[in-house]
């Protein structure tokens, strides 16, 4: 654990019992330091330049306003014995297990780390995400007790590793600057200065090169739906600057394989099938991003980004309720529409659980929890996908 001491002037923390409230005796116009215990569901963080950017910026007003409006520090204890500990700010480093995935991208040539980094190849969950919409699209369109199309799977996996390599390099040359202000993000190929913009630019190139290759192997009502796609890829990344509704707009781009699976398939769309399950994935990407968006909730208050995580604060669970409302029913409706049986469904009710469980065990001040919440969704994806393929054999 990293304890940083402040203590440059005589400011004092108190806490209301019962209220998440953050408020300085003493405040100094340009630069005032509180005295402050950071409980450790905030503490997780590793971002010691977030709470030095909380307590200088502009005062001690704005620090307080953004731990009030947005209940940041709303964990925060009255308790005396927390007093005896307020000169230090406790930032305890998480280091998350190594999976796979990174292990494999470490053991790459040390010249091709930095570029599959940036890909986000030793990350995969975002990979799967981004998939899975494309592949329950694949498996309702299948024939009836058929098993879904190998090749189209697995052309929609590769896609999937490909865009989303696309759109976090796209995505990290916008943020290059923020990424360097922010902990989970400051060690990112362009943020560090492992990688140049014009090294960005070619390798989203050939990126986007090998993805055309993969849609030029579907119809061509298909591969103008796909290259479709690409304005809400190159859009998406400057959401955060001008909406609180960057996650919208992440599931409009994310789950564009929701409407491409069934075309693939079909040579069009279905849109009383394909629509359903688009806003149903739209929903989806909601909660996941959502709960993602609560890790860096106090960076970017400080640095003036916007995300559904800081607009809803404290409010955050109904919200998520909502969306997974949202889910549930649209898949519903979507089975229906698809004439699914009754494994379709029983995936459905298991998804309505799987959502349950996270929603209501969700630690919103926790960033380890939200990012242990924000992978298990990888598991939502895989039963409805089992579910699909099982309906789609009875069927």
């Amino acid at each position: 654990m990293l304890y940083i001491i402040i203590s440059w002037t005589l400011c004092l923390g108190t806490v209301a019992p019962g209220h998440a409230m953050f408020r300085c005796i003493y405040r100094r116009p340009a630069l005032c330091l509180v005295k402050l215990c950071v409980p450790k569901q905030v503490g997780q963080t590793t971002s010691v330049l977030s709470y030095w950017g909380l307590l200088r910026a502009k005062g001690c007003d704005r620090a307080s306003a953004v731990c009030v409006q947005h209940e940041v520090f709303r964990t925060l204890s009255s308790n005396k014995k927390d007093a005896s500990a307020s000169y230090h700010c406790r930032i305890t480093h998480v280091v998350p297990k190594r999976t796979l995935a990174d292990r494999f991208v470490s053991a790459c040539p040390e010249e091709l780390q930095s570029y599959l980094r940036l890909m986000r190849l030793d990350k995969p969950i975002g990979s799967w995400l981004l998939a899975w919409p494309g592949l329950w699209s694949i498996g309702l369109a299948a024939e009836s007790g058929s098993l879904p199309d190998l090749w189209l799977l697995t052309l929609f996996g590769m896609g999937a590793v490909l865009m989303r390599g696309a759109g976090c390099t796209v995505n990290d040359m916008w943020d290059r600057d923020i990424d360097k202000k922010v902990a989970r993000t400051k060690n990112r190929p362009l943020a560090s200065g492992d990688l140049t913009r014009f090294d960005a630019l070619v390798f989203t190139g050939g990126l986007l090169a090998l993805s055309d290759i993969i849609l030029m192997q579907l119809n061509w009502y298909s591969i103008v739906l796909g290259a479709s796609s690409l304005v809400l890829v190159a859009v998406y990344p400057l959401m955060k600057r001008v909406t609180y509704w960057p996650q919208l707009a992440l599931g409009l781009t994310f789950n564009w394989g929701a409407l491409l699976g069934w075309a693939a398939v079909h040579g069009s769309c279905d849109w009383t099938v394909v629509l359903p399950l688009y806003v149903a994935s739209i929903s989806w990407t909601l909660i996941y991003d959502t709960i993602y968006a609560h890790q860096d909730k106090i960076d970017d208050a400080v640095i003036g980004m916007k995300s559904t995580a800081l607009m809803f604060g404290a409010q955050t669970k109904p919200w998520l309720w909502a969306f997974a409302g949202s889910m549930v029913g649209n898949l519903t409706l979507c089975g229906w529409m698809s004439g699914q049986s009754w494994p379709y469904y029983l995936a459905t009710i298991a998804t309505a659980g799987h959502l349950a469980a996270q929603i209501s065990t969700l630690k919103l001040d926790d960033t380890s929890d939200c990012g242990q919440k924000f992978v298990a969704n990888k598991q939502v994806g895989f039963i409805m996908f089992l579910g699909i393929i099982c309906s789609g054999l009875l069927k």
